[in-house]
């Protein structure tokens, strides 16, 4: 049962009610009767998930509202205010005028009413006529500087269905001169490949740099060429008998390797699509995967499961580093799949 106390100037209990998850208690300060808030401890990560899904569901007027009940909050970490106010600062200037729900023109994943799919969804909001100016400076501005990655990717998947000459000019911009997450630089390649975009990029990817063509920017995993697949498969078969839900989790993990390996020299590696690179990069998967679970593999194991021989070793270690950085760079930046 949560409690909600109320006192009074002196400090002194006069009310409960039960459905309360916050305490208040008056303040010392001289001539201020504002009350300090204080949470109880079970409540902090309660309002964090809220607050993540109110961003992620675009709902920013009730998050502006939660975020000042927490900053008016006493008694927590300082790094909480910090992150607290520097979001509330973000939202005031991307969104002045929303002070109340989501509801608004911006809101597309409201739910699908009349059985459409996602994608017919999305073509018949964003069709033409239906956004102006507005509209799509806020959608480039939050795929820009929103600091919540699902949000990022849903302002590019909105950008793939503006016809307005900033979009392809501000995506390519962005790219160019911003350091981004490689997984969100792919998905702004394909936002621009489904603008049309024709002609190379030059990207910094995982420490290099490369030249992708746009137009050859796989949309889906069945764009990716038969390797890829091969890879995934032979990874599904051996982890199956260990553990049920692995093949799940290593295809997940795979999807997320293959957006930030594209257009690396390891993706070119892998690009050779014989046995032995499949072997390779199947072997450096299952470790890979193993470690990101357990934390811990069995190099051994997986070598001979694979049959990485001393011949293979090297190509072996050396897609087993290109997958590690992509997990030690998702651990320290956060996944944006």
């Amino acid at each position: 049962m949560r409690i909600k106390w109320k006192y009074t100037e002196r400090g002194d209990i006069i009310s409960f009610e039960q459905g309360g998850d916050f305490i208040t208690t008056p303040t010392n300060t001289q001539g201020d009767n504002k009350e300090n808030v204080y949470l109880f401890p079970n409540m902090l990560d309660q309002y964090q998930n809220q607050l993540t899904r109110m961003l992620e569901s675009e709902r920013y007027g009730e998050a502006k509202e939660l975020l000042r009940f927490l900053l008016n909050c006493q008694g927590e970490e300082k790094r909480h205010y910090e992150e607290w106010n520097n979001l509330l600062t973000w939202l005031d200037v991307a969104f002045p005028a929303i002070e109340t729900t989501g509801n608004d023109i911006h809101t597309l994943a409201d739910g699908n009413e009349d059985g459409k799919d996602e994608d017919a969804l999305r073509r018949d909001v964003l069709s033409s006529g239906n956004y102006d100016e507005a509209f799509v400076q806020q959608v480039l501005y939050i795929m820009q500087h929103h600091p919540v990655a699902d949000q990022q990717i849903l302002a590019l998947e909105r950008a793939a269905y503006l016809q307005h000459p900033l979009v392809e000019q501000t995506i390519v911009s962005w790219l160019t001169s911003t350091e981004v997450h490689p997984a969100l630089q792919f998905k702004a390649l394909q936002s621009l490949k489904k603008l049309g975009t024709t002609g190379s990029i030059q990207l910094e990817r995982l420490g290099e740099m490369v030249e992708i063509d746009i137009e050859a920017t796989p949309l889906s995993m069945d764009d990716f060429p038969p390797v890829v697949i091969r890879v995934v498969e032979r990874v599904e078969s051996v982890t199956e008998v260990v553990d049920a839900s692995l093949p799940h989790f290593a295809r997940e993990l795979w999807k997320e390797c293959l957006q930030c390996l594209y257009g690396t020299a390891a993706y070119t590696r892998l690009l050779n699509d014989d046995d032995d690179t499949v072997d390779c990069y199947s072997a450096a998967l299952h470790q890979v995967l193993e470690l990101s679970l357990y934390g811990r593999a069995d190099d051994d194991d997986v070598r001979e499961a694979y049959g990485i021989t001393d011949a293979l070793r090297f190509r072996y270690e050396q897609a087993c580093r290109s997958l590690r950085q992509i997990v030690q760079f998702k651990n320290e930046h956060g996944s944006q799949s």
